[in-house]
Formats: structure tokens, C-alpha cells, sequence
């Protein structure tokens, strides 16, 4: 997760050391305690100074070769966020949510009534298994669309608390940080991420490789037996001993 996810916190703890780093000796800007989300998606576009290669990319390569043990294997994991599941809550809109369960408990309400007018004009052979279905089937909708009411504003909770937690401000204008504002920049952080982190990882296996080729090669050089001198043991042998 974006708070409690290791690789998060140790990707975000790399940003913020580089930043300092790169702001040294500037009493202002170079010791800071942290930085504003707005800042990830902008780090592709800072370049070394020979434009070879930007921050971000050796903010990857140094994670993966000082903080993942996996680096360069099959095994190894995305530290953040898969890219396609920011991008999908960056469309979520809890306004619509919202819309969507009053119109479904509206329309419940509509269904109890009409339900209603249906055993006022039955007969009570015509009745059943109709009434009894009904009743059953509204009494489990309504408790199912509670706890859709509460798990929409539970989620809406724990995301305001995550705003917060990254002391991201809503707009002007806004009462409320956006999912799609907060969102948008993770997703854009991690696709970005992830680019250089699936390079990086081949660029590992690579050397891997390379590395163990060598030690093949080392150790085809070298004689992987001991030849021991032979020794005569004919009757020859034992006849030049004596003498």
C-alpha cells in the first residue's frame, strides 16, 4: 500500500536523500524533512550533468542494486503500486458512488411498494411462494446495501487519512483532495518507475550472466585434477632401486 508498503517507503526515503544530496549546502533546500507528491512525476526530467542519464533512473538503479535482494531474478517485485491499478483509482469519483447507492436504495423503496400493492390484491392461494420470496430478497437487499453504504464511507475515510498522511492539499476551490488529482501523479510516478525498473533488472541479469560466464571460464582454464607422476613398478624398477 502507498503507506505502509517497504518498498514505497524506501523508494520515496531514496527521493528525498538524492534531493538533499543534490541541494547541498544549501541551508534552505538541502536539509529538508520531506516534499510534495507533485515532485515524482519530475524526476525523469532531471538529467546528470553529461544529459546521459536522469535521477530518477539512478534512483532505480540504486534501489534495486542496494535494497532488493532479488534484483535482476525472476523473483524479483515492483516496489510500487502496479500502474494500471493507480490508474483505474484515479478514475473513481465517490460523487458517483454516492448517486449510484441513493438511486439502488431508492429503487429499493420502489420495489418494497409495489411489492405491497401486489399482496394487497392477491388472493391468499395466489400469495405464496411469491410474498415469501419477496420479503426475504428485500430484507437481504437492504441489508446489502448498507454495507455498501458503509464500506463507500469507510473507503472514503482511509482515503482522505491518506491525503493527509502525504500532506497533499486539495485545489482551490475544492473541498477535498480528488482521487484523480492524488492518483494521477502515482500513476505517472510508478509507469515512469517501472520503465527504468524493468530495464535496470535486465541490465542485472545481464551482468549475471556475464559473471558467471567468467567463472566458467576461470575454472576451465585451470586443471580441475591433480596428475600424479608416475611410478614404475616392474621388475626393472625394483632392480635399479637395489642398485
Amino acid at each position: 500500500t502507498l503507506k505502509n508498503g517497504p518498498g514505497v517507503m524506501q523508494v520515496l526515503g531514496l527521493v528525498l536523500a538524492f534531493g538533499n544530496y543534490m541541494n547541498g549546502g544549501n541551508k534552505t533546500r538541502g536539509q529538508a524533512d520531506g516534499f510534495g507528491l507533485d515532485i515524482l512525476p519530475k524526476l525523469k526530467d532531471v538529467k546528470s550533468s553529461d544529459n546521459s542519464r536522469s535521477l530518477l533512473s539512478y534512483i532505480v538503479s540504486y534501489y534495486l542494486r542496494n535494497f532488493d535482494e532479488d534484483a535482476g531474478k525472476e523473483q524479483c517485485l515492483f516496489p510500487l503500486p502496479e500502474p494500471q491499478d493507480l490508474f483505474q483509482a484515479s478514475q473513481m469519483k465517490f460523487e458517483d458512488f454516492q448517486k449510484d447507492l441513493r438511486k439502488l436504495k431508492k429503487d429499493l423503496k420502489a420495489c418494497e411498494v409495489e411489492a405491497g400493492k401486489v399482496y394487497q390484491v392477491s388472493s391468499k392461494e395466489h400469495m405464496q411462494p411469491f410474498k415469501e420470496n419477496m420479503e426475504q430478497f428485500i430484507i437481504q437487499a437492504k441489508i446489502d446495501q448498507e454495507a455498501e453504504e458503509n464500506s463507500l464511507t469507510e473507503t472514503h475515510k482511509c482515503f482522505l487519512e491518506t491525503t493527509a498522511y502525504f500532506f497533499m492539499k486539495p485545489k482551490l476551490g475544492e473541498k477535498e483532495v480528488s482521487p484523480n488529482a492524488f492518483f494521477s501523479i502515482w500513476h505517472e510516478f510508478s509507469s515512469d518507475f517501472k520503465d527504468f525498473w524493468k530495464k535496470e533488472n535486465k541490465l542485472l541479469l545481464q551482468e549475471r550472466v556475464k559473471e558467471a560466464e567468467e567463472v566458467c571460464r576461470q575454472k576451465k582454464g585451470k586443471s580441475l585434477y591433480k596428475i600424479k607422476p608416475r611410478h614404475d613398478s616392474g621388475i626393472k624398477a625394483k632392480i635399479s632401486m637395489k642398485t
